[in-house]
């Protein structure tokens, strides 16, 4: 009994510290002082039963149902043999077959999500111990363990990328199971714990301590700090593999656990099971509501009746109805009325419930059996995890979907652009119309530049000429395309680069680059090294100002071997425009103009801009932005004011167009969803002018349509004023 308590003071007081965490400090190698702070272990679990809580948990919800409630209460009635006139039994056995139909669907249920937790839990992975790796079960992982990786290996638990077998010591990891994005993302160790290596002694010996953000469900945020040697590191997304994402392309990485079990972001977005209900189900207690008032109706009549005659006609009927001792009309209607609840209890339909459950589990099978649900390039069946919601699938009224990679194939293709003024990548014939492109057309000869990538076609001659040319505004364009990205390139052979991109579109504008005589080569955290037009130049990057949702853009400040110091910034049109030196008034009306033609066509669009800095000012710049990326408070506010004050007075380049084309199929599935009278909505970050082209590509905008109505305000309030 003691050892119960003890248990259960320190499961309580864990859960207290992790409720209250404001920061997370932790060691690596000190697993007593990491265990100060309890934290979580690595163990999950999404069931919603144990064995001593199945039964009360289940029935308390099988309760809310209000059948079954109206039959627990009948069944209540039936024990008091003053108003019963039917034995217990006769409602208690069908109550029971009932609760016991739906238990056994529910117990099968969990028992399927406790084996699927148990089979997370007891994957392995290696985790250092006493200077050796030791096969560890990923329940028994805990914060501020080291573990390795190898390739092709799940994430245990969210850790802090440490070292890797890759050149920089980058990894690759797919985050299909946590965003659904298809492609890679590249993540990136600290120089200082990337000389560890793969050196066990080293690792053994490592102390660094991680003070950082508690836990929480923002997948695509994360600041702290790694202190060792009497040093401080910043720490952002870049530098943390979370739990679900899966090692590609990388032999092996080491890296210290920061969050385990319920606290990894993947757990803290999921959430707690919780029990839910259908429009059916919400309908059936409706109307079994409304039968119970009928029957209350109903019985309150009867019982009024009573009353009447038991107060005019019964004392001519004691001989045969003998009334009960002491017994007013009052008291006997009341128990009449309790009998006749008994009595017509047949008007509530129990048996609603089984024959409901009993069609889902039908319907499920038939889900799972379906052969044009097969996707036969994959072997991949329907299935149905759950019998509860099936019949909701038949009652859709709205569906929410994104654009890039859901009606897109999201492979994007350089298609054209705009430099200086002049716009590229249409094609003309002799009277002066534009020529659709087709796979008949000469392409562009690439031939000259031995890096070039074979698979990227284009049209028009005239850019490569202006660029071989030297025109330095459209060699300026192509070196911001190489220069200002998050790209890294893998070159498995001497010429051969494939380029990892964590967005589609960097990859193509940086493809785009390479062929037209600026190749992004390699990159370390301090250099980037492009061959521009066969002549091999390294920058050294001075810093990056990431993109993100709210900026719309992205920078990156970087000095040349002549020490010119500059800053390449690209990103939406209306965010760089702000952002103008009031000398390019002129150069923006005319790119305006050609963005609106992209967009129309349907394409993606971004804007190139360019500013020269001063060394002075950037070195104390530099230590501003350094100071504000070690901050644990007010580390993003600081940054932001840091990037809108060099991000200013800039000069425009040009613009850039890329093409999404749509997946197969998607026009005639949403016109079949249009005939089922669904409502899509499709949420995209592109133009105006650019959505509404794909709205009419993809057949959700039709011409039909009289009178398209548009809300294009800014504000929340502006956009309740249009729809009013």
């Amino acid at each position: 009994m003691f050892c119960f308590t003890d248990a259960l003071f320190v499961h309580t007081a864990s859960l207290l510290l992790r409720l209250s965490e404001k920061e997370r400090l932790l060691r690596a190698n000190d697993r007593p002082f990491n265990l100060s702070f309890h934290y979580a272990r690595n163990a999950i679990k999404t069931s919603k039963y144990n064995v001593l809580t199945f039964l009360p948990l289940n029935l308390l919800v099988q309760f809310t149902r209000l059948a079954n409630a109206y039959f627990l209460l009948l069944l209540i009635l039936q024990l008091i043999p003053e108003i019963s006139s039917l034995p217990w039994f006769t409602t208690a056995v069908p109550l029971v077959i009932v609760l016991s139909i739906t238990g056994v669907k529910d117990a099968n249920d969990d028992i399927n999500r406790h084996r699927s937790d148990k089979q997370v839990n007891n994957r392995t992975t290696e985790v250092l111990v006493d200077g050796k790796l030791k096969e560890e079960r990923w329940k028994n992982v805990q914060v501020g363990d080291i573990v390795k990786l190898q390739n092709n290996h799940f994430i245990p638990a969210d850790i802090l990328l440490l070292s890797s077998s890759e050149p920089l010591n980058l990894v690759y990891v797919e985050t299909a199971d946590l965003d659904g994005e298809t492609n890679l993302k590249v993540k990136q160790a600290l120089t200082v714990t990337g000389e560890l290596g793969n050196n066990l002694e080293a690792y053994s010996s490592f102390t660094g301590e991680v003070r950082c953000e508690p836990p929480n469900n923002r997948l695509d945020k994360f600041k702290g700090t790694l202190t060792m040697s009497g040093q401080t590191h910043g720490l952002d997304n870049d530098k943390v593999l979370l739990r679900g994402c899966t090692l590609r392309n990388t032999d092996w990485c080491f890296g210290l656990v920061i969050f385990a079990g319920p606290d990894t972001k993947l757990m803290q977005n999921s959430g707690k099971s919780k029990f839910k209900r259908t429009r059916i189900d919400r309908m059936m207690n409706i109307l079994v509501l409304c039968i119970c008032g009928f029957l209350v109706t109903l019985c309150s009549v009867l019982s009024i009746c009573n009353y009447l005659w038991e107060t005019n006609e019964a004392s001519g009927f004691t001989v045969f109805l003998p009334r009960l001792p002491d017994t007013s009309a009052e008291l006997s209607s009341f128990f009449i009325f309790w009998s006749y609840v008994i009595v017509l209890n047949t008007v509530v339909p129990i048996s609603l419930y089984v024959s409901v459950e009993i069609i889902r589990l039908g319907n499920s099978f038939f889900i799972d059996w379906d052969r044009k649900m097969y996707y036969p390039k994959k072997d991949t069946p329907a299935q149905a995890r759950t019998t509860t919601l099936n019949e909701e699938l038949g009652q859709i009224k709205y569906i929410f979907s994104d654009k890039t990679g859901t009606l897109t194939q999201n492979i994007m293709t350089f298609n054209k652009c705009s430099i200086n003024g002049k716009a590229y990548g249409e094609l003309y014939d002799f009277s002066g119309h534009r020529v659709e492109r087709t796979d008949r057309m000469e392409r562009v000869d690439f031939s000259w530049n031995q890096l070039a990538d074979p698979k990227f076609i284009f049209h028009d001659h005239s850019l490569v000429e202006t660029v071989r040319e030297g025109n330095p505004e459209a060699q300026a364009f192509f070196r911001l395309l190489a220069l200002c990205h998050t790209v890294m390139p893998e070159e498995r052979k001497e010429g051969e680069l494939n380029y990892q991109a964590q967005s589609p579109d960097e990859s193509a504008l940086v493809t785009a680059a390479r062929n037209f005589g600026f190749v992004f080569r390699s990159r370390t955290p301090e250099t980037i090294t492009v061959m521009e037009m066969g002549r091999k130049v390294v920058y050294e990057l001075v810093a990056v100002l990431d993109f993100s949702n709210v900026r719309k853009r992205m920078s990156v400040i970087v000095r040349s071997p002549e020490g010119k110091i500059t800053l390449f910034c690209k990103g939406a049109d209306m965010v760089i425009y702000e952002r103008l030196h009031p000398s390019s008034d002129k150069l923006m009306e005319v790119t305006t103009k050609h963005l609106n033609e992209y967009a129309g066509d349907g394409l993606r669009t971004l804007v190139l801009a360019y500013k020269d800095l001063d060394g002075s000012y950037l070195e104390e710049w530099r230590k501003r932005h350094h100071d504000a990326s070690i901050a644990m408070e007010g580390r993003e506010e600081r940054l932001d004011e840091l990037y809108e004050e060099i991000e200013k007075e800039m000069t425009l380049l040009g613009a850039t167009a890329v093409e999404d084309k749509l997946q197969d199929g998607v026009p005639h599935t949403i016109e079949q969803l249009a005939e089922a009278d669904i409502k899509i909505w499709v949420l995209t970050g592109d133009k105006q002018e650019t959505a509404e082209n794909i709205g009419y590509a993809c057949n959700m905008l039709r011409e039909d349509m009289n009178d398209v109505f548009v809300v294009s305000a800014n504000t929340a309030e502006g956009v309740r004023k249009e729809l009013q």
